[in-house]
């Protein structure tokens, strides 16, 4: 097989690979004296995996000559078999920029303030904010406008929202309702539930890509800590961030603040949701900003000039 034959990177494979469609990516000399395809699945089964051929393994691998397109007429009434094509061609498009595309489409009538999470968080190479507005004003409708446009882009694929017991099903029913993201409630008994249909020994936490499960649930259970260590995600989310603050005088919160810090290198987009982040404590508000960055604050005691602007750029 060589590139002449027409397997180049970007050359379409129907239904010839294990009797679904593939667009081939790269091809590479494989130790066998052939080539080895790696292919991006197109059709339903596949879609969203990547997998490698070996050429000499596979029958005749013929690929998708464009000069044999068929061309044919569409007959549905004023062009709607086009129109939904072409609007499901630019809805599987991955935008690149930083504008927003499809969050302000919403079951929702966004206000102009509610937009700026989404707007600033897009302009991060990794997306670390803490969003501190008052009770009502839609914290959850922000997250969740800056966790689609996020998606789009292929960096919200997996979601982990960390928040209060009461707080689950309104998270879940704001999401779906909304945004149609399905959220998956892991308490406890979600958590058996799964296990039981999963061979043993895998983490439940892998099962589903978007989850929510209350800081109660992580800080009662060791084995669901130790869980949580082998799992990354595109986006965490902790909700009443105030609750992980390090304080001295409170011994539960300090179990609370090594499990937010421990979620904070599970993830490149870390959103600190809270209405209060500062209870007049700058070593507990420091302990929060260090989540997001580290090398933000260096004394707590003593902001400089050039700190309280890296604490500016990500708070809203």
């Amino acid at each position: 097989m060589d590139m002449q034959r027409g397997h180049a990177p970007g050359a379409r494979v129907p239904s010839h690979l294990r009797d679904e469609d593939w667009v081939i990516r790269r091809l590479d000399l494989s130790d066998d004296g052939g080539h080895a395809l790696t292919c991006d699945g197109l059709s339903e089964l596949v879609r969203g995996t990547s997998a490698i051929f070996l050429d000499r393994l596979e029958d005749d691998i013929q690929v998708h000559e464009p000069a044999r397109t068929e061309l044919f007429q569409d007959l549905s009434d004023d062009f709607t078999d086009s129109l939904l094509y072409l609007e499901s061609q630019r809805l599987r498009r991955v935008a690149n920029d930083q504008q927003i595309h499809r969050a302000h489409r919403v079951v929702m009538k966004a206000a102009d303030y509610q937009r700026l999470p989404a707007d600033k968080g897009l302009k991060q190479a990794r997306t670390r904010l803490l969003i501190a507005e008052g009770v009502g004003l839609g914290k959850t409708l922000e997250l969740a406008m800056l966790a689609t446009e996020l998606d789009i882009r292929g960096r919200g694929r997996r979601i982990l929202v960390v928040t209060q017991k009461s707080m689950l099903t309104q998270f879940q029913k704001e999401w779906w309702s909304r945004f149609t993201i399905p959220l998956v409630r892991l308490d406890s008994a979600g958590i058996q539930r799964i296990r039981n249909n999963i061979p043993s020994g895998h983490n439940p936490f892998n099962v589903y890509d978007k989850t929510i499960i209350s800081m109660d649930t992580l800080k009662g259970n060791k084995e669901y800590r130790d869980y949580l260590n082998k799992s990354r995600w595109d986006i965490i989310v902790i909700d009443e961030c105030h609750n992980v603050a390090l304080r001295k005088s409170d011994s539960g919160s300090s179990l609370r603040a090594r499990l937010a810090k421990n979620l904070a290198t599970k993830s490149d987009t870390l959103i600190l949701l809270s209405a209060t982040p500062h209870d007049g404590s700058a070593n507990s508000f420091a302990s929060l900003i260090w989540l997001l960055d580290p090398t933000a604050i260096s004394d707590p005691d003593d902001y400089n000039f050039l700190q309280r602007l890296e604490v500016e750029r990500i708070i809203i």
